[in-house]
């Protein structure tokens, strides 16, 4: 018994992080008239690098939006310093 009360913990301790999540900032664009915007996504774990963070928000992206680019991939910790800059795009997509 006393030997499977670390491993419940350790085990606890896996199962949370695993459901870590993850979001992306990214740029987009607009034509005819030009417009730009940043915006911050979230996520799922299986698209928590940049490669697979672009394709998945480029379909997401409507109303004649497309992405420039992938700022970078972060975690929870990163959403309050880029909640401001992206504004009505903040997990909007």
């Amino acid at each position: 018994m006393i030997r499977l009360i670390p491993l419940l913990f350790a085990l606890g301790i896996s199962a949370g992080t695993a459901n870590a999540a993850c979001y992306a900032d990214y740029k987009a664009k607009q034509d005819d008239p030009l417009r730009l915007h940043y915006g911050v996504a979230e996520l799922p774990d299986s698209a928590c690098n940049p490669q697979a963070a672009a394709g998945l928000i480029a379909e997401r992206l409507q109303d004649g939006w497309q992405l420039l680019n992938i700022v970078s991939v972060f975690g929870p910790e990163g959403l309050d310093q880029r909640r401001a800059s992206a504004g009505p795009y903040f997990l909007r997509y």
